[in-house]
């Protein structure tokens, strides 16, 4: 890895002529994600690789890391917050798949940005600032990107209950709330949008004044737009805080407003309620389907204690379905 990008430096910045400081990180439950310094003759930049695991050149998860770095580059120029791409891997490049590019210091742990008393300001205006950016995120023109999947509400709710039957450990629970979902499902959206798919606290990089970066874009997909607000209110991406329903930092009216205000769609409250509980169903399969993971190649702590999060869910999905 060190004498392959030393080797494309050049490529990713013209002034420079090595690397230096090459560490894997631990972030990234899908892919790798790698930070090393560009180093020239009178400047140093610290840049992140994020990487097909091992190097794999292969079609991978997700949307595929080509469409990916396009769409971040895409969200920047309407004014999303993200990191700027530096460059896109090619076959020559014999790194595999993958894209660098700015390394932005920030918090990314959900635990610590609604909890710690460093982000006490920022999490005054969060919620707000994560209107405005879905707004802008929504406004991305979803025609440039024919490859990503279509699906409606009522397909996402098949989709998600064929992977529940796939399963090995029948959830009454998760029964019953796709039933709840398939017989609410809103109408396909008259003006689909491209939806981010995962727009949660713990992909965003949080400073002290605020939202720095929208990270991991490789669920993005088109679709219903208050999918994104929906899966940001889910009581899982709250750490704790559930009195805070937007991310365990802000009320619901404050990023509803601020999206209604620069999205000019008005917002569904009772759609906003449907898309949390698919959001907390989906994210309850996935956690209920990393037992499978864990039985099998990767028998790790983590796979265990997201397996172990499926009951989480589940009392999530009474409550909601009992208001």
């Amino acid at each position: 890895m060190q004498a392959s990008l030393a080797r494309i430096a050049p490529a990713i910045d013209p002034a420079a002529t090595a690397i230096s400081d090459l560490e894997r990180l631990s972030g990234g439950a899908t892919q790798e994600i790698w930070r090393f310094a560009l180093v020239g003759p009178v400047a140093r930049s610290i840049k992140i690789l994020r990487r097909a695991p091992y190097g794999a050149t292969g079609e991978g998860t997700g949307i595929g890391l080509e469409i990916e770095a396009e769409l971040i580059l895409a969200a920047g120029a309407l004014g999303v917050p993200v990191p700027r791409v530096d460059y896109v891997l090619t076959p020559a490049d014999d790194v595999g798949r993958g894209f660098v590019m700015d390394f932005i210091e920030g918090e990314t742990l959900g635990g610590r940005i609604v909890k710690s008393e460093r982000f006490t300001a920022a999490r005054q205006t969060l919620a707000s600032e994560c209107g405005a950016v879905l707004a802008r995120i929504h406004a991305i023109d979803p025609a440039r990107f024919p490859s990503l999947d279509r699906r409606s509400p009522a397909a996402l709710v098949e989709q998600w209950h064929a992977t529940y039957r796939a399963g090995s450990i029948a959830r009454p629970v998760f029964a019953l709330a796709l039933r709840w979902l398939a017989d609410h499902a809103p109408p396909a959206p008259a003006r689909p949008a491209l939806v981010h798919g995962d727009f949660r606290n713990g992909n965003l990089m949080i400073g002290r004044e605020g939202l720095r970066a929208v990270l991991d874009w490789e669920l993005a997909h088109v679709g219903d737009p208050l999918e994104d607000l929906g899966w940001l209110c889910v009581n899982s991406w709250r750490f704790g805080r559930i009195d805070r329903p937007v991310g365990g930092f802000g009320q619901r009216e404050e990023l509803l407003d601020a999206y209604e205000q620069h999205s000019g769609r008005e917002v569904d409250r009772g759609a906003i309620r449907w898309w949390e509980t698919f959001g907390t169903l989906r994210w309850g399969v996935i956690c209920a389907g990393a037992l499978t993971h864990y039985r099998g190649a990767d028998p790790t702590i983590e796979r265990a204690l997201i397996a172990r999060r499926a009951s989480e869910t589940e009392i999530d999905l009474l409550r909601l379905l009992s208001e």
